[in-house]
């Protein structure tokens, strides 16, 4: 297991190098997941590895093997986006291409606001203009105790029992998970999207009731576009084919030379 230390905390990590000159791929996982879970099992690892990308994946802090505090505190989107940086310095690498899925894309997101000129490429998985949602005190406070019960059998909304349960079935420190979801964030400002000067691509399923539409987030981007993946929800799309093609459609520019087709004429 490869680590290296971020604010104190250890955080572990896989990577494969890059071919000379060519970019990082960083892979950053949702909530309640890891690195293996989120990429190598998903196959995204096996499809990097046939395309030759170079690729690195984190545990962000308080899952997998990463290190896993127990004080809300520590879980800002600020904090969590300095271990990706942390990641970047560790690796040498001064500018990446950056995917996160659902909470690992308001990770990427809060990077690339962060540190514009450090992103050649973001991909925002797993997300949509529910990201201006507020986040209710109920809301969480509801996933962190779905976290904390004893039984789980006793959790009767889906979504919380969902959540619950892949916890469980990845063995996760769950008080860090419950510390997690009670991090305190500042609101989310549309306008500082527009801001962002790389192109940006927002993909999330027809079925993802968390993401809301990501065609209507990609639009508050100077440079976003949004893909909808028909037949998927939020946790059959991070596997499908459907979303590994979007990806590798956006950093091939394919999609691009597609939009040029369409305003030049066929």
């Amino acid at each position: 297991m490869a680590t290296f230390t971020s604010d104190g905390l250890e955080i572990a990590y896989d990577a494969r190098e890059p071919a000379p000159g060519a970019p990082w791929l960083i892979l950053v996982h949702g909530f309640a997941s890891n690195r293996h879970e989120g990429w190598r099992r998903t196959g995204w690892y096996a499809a990097l590895e046939r395309r030759g990308m170079g690729f690195a994946a984190l545990d962000q802090r308080g899952h997998g093997e990463s290190a896993k505090p127990h004080d809300p505190a520590l879980y800002g989107r600020a904090a969590m986006a300095q271990d990706v940086l942390a990641l970047m310095d560790h690796l040498g690498a001064d500018r990446v291409d950056l995917f996160g899925y659902s909470m690992g894309s308001r990770t990427a997101l809060e990077v690339a606001l962060t540190a514009p000129d450090r992103v050649s490429n973001l991909i925002l998985g797993g997300v949509g203009d529910a990201l201006f949602t507020p986040r209710e005190t109920a809301s969480t406070g509801a996933m962190a105790a779905a976290m904390r019960a004893a039984d789980p059998e006793t959790l009767t909304e889906p979504m919380l029992r969902s959540f619950r349960q892949f916890a469980d079935e990845q063995g996760e420190d769950r008080e860090a998970l419950a510390a997690c979801t009670e991090a305190t964030n500042p609101p989310l400002d549309p306008a500082v999207l527009g801001t962002l000067p790389m192109p940006v691509r927002v993909i999330a399923g027809m079925q993802d009731r968390l993401a809301g539409d990501p065609e209507a987030l990609a639009a508050r981007f100077a440079y976003g576009k949004g893909v909808v993946l028909p037949g998927c929800d939020h946790f059959s799309a991070i596997p499908h084919g459907l979303t590994k093609a979007a990806v590798f459609d956006f950093l091939d520019g394919v999609d691009e030379e597609e939009d040029d087709v369409g305003l030049w004429g066929r």
